[in-house]
């Protein structure tokens, strides 16, 4: 074998090597990532879980306390169906993203079901006040119809503390996209030099008014969270935010635009965006970029 055959197969064999070593490192990288998406699943499905639980047993709850027939069919009805929906959420895989979203999409239906339902219930209590201070005004002796409000009112008395779950607020119609040094939208991550993330907080006429802290947190495809150092309070942990936004909330629809300017080196992949304000994760969505 002469020397320029020696020295070919030389580098040939370096090369061989380096290609073996790239797809080695490639698919470690591959699988730190998806062990940590499917963290992140894994989380959204549990809270999804007890969300649904909750549901059931407020329906459950509300049934006992009405002497309305008809309003008790509905509740039984809504009740059963949460209690399928929980059922075909136990058995879906946490890395079907597709069952995953649809049984996200009718968590929120069935949260804006319960919200009516609680409405109607407030506004019979609100109806039962109103009768009460009339009778009492007037200093009517109608015993009967005294007697039927004081048992209206202890029936929906305990009823209060469900507006709790109704009051949630919800994120809508949620959108980010990576904004190059221009402001025009990038594909590539490399041109990304601002993330632009925007939202719509649905009306709801049932939660309390005034200033509320939103926490927006972007989780890069390696896992990482991009952060500050900032964190916030959820379900008895810390856990950092990207960006914090204090909004006057007046019950009605009111949209929201946040920034966050690109100071590290960011990867090529899927970028996940959730939202949480009072302790709840009120939305998530999805972006990805090329290299």
């Amino acid at each position: 074998m002469d020397k320029k055959t020696k020295i070919i197969l030389t580098l040939i064999a370096l090369a061989a090597a380096c290609v073996i070593g790239f797809l080695l490192y490639t698919m470690r990288q591959q699988t730190i990532e998806s062990k940590q998406m499917l963290e992140l699943a894994e989380m959204d499905k549990l809270e999804m879980e007890n969300e649904y639980e909750q549901f059931a047993m407020q329906y459950n709850e509300m049934k006992t306390q009405i002497n309305n027939d008809s309003l008790v069919a509905q509740l039984e009805m809504e009740q059963k169906r949460t209690e399928e929906l929980l059922e075909e959420l136990r058995r879906v895989k946490s890395s079907d993203a597709a069952e995953i979203m649809r049984l996200k999409k009718e968590l929120a239906t069935l949260r804006e079901v319960l919200r009516s339902y609680v409405l109607q219930i407030d506004s019979l209590n609100r109806m039962n006040e109103a009768l009460t201070q009339e009778n009492s005004n007037l200093k009517t002796q109608n015993e009967q119809a005294r007697q039927h409000i004081s048992n209206l009112s202890t029936e929906n008395e305990s009823l209060s503390d469900k507006v709790a779950i109704a009051s949630q607020l919800d994120a809508t119609g949620i959108y980010a996209v990576g904004h190059n040094k221009k402001g025009k939208a990038a594909k590539k991550i490399a041109d990304v030099k601002k993330f632009v993330i925007g939202f719509t907080i649905a009306r709801n006429v049932t939660t309390s008014t005034g200033i509320r802290s939103l926490y927006i947190r972007i989780t890069t495809p390696t896992g990482d969270v991009l952060t500050k150092g900032g964190t916030f309070a959820y379900e008895n942990r810390q856990l950092e935010y990207s960006i914090r936004k204090d909004i006057e909330y007046t019950g009605e629809e009111q949209s929201v635009t946040v920034y966050w300017d690109v100071a590290e080196a960011l990867s090529a992949g899927n970028y996940r965006v959730d939202i949480f304000a009072d302790g709840h994760n009120i939305g998530t969505t999805h972006f990805a970029f090329d290299k």
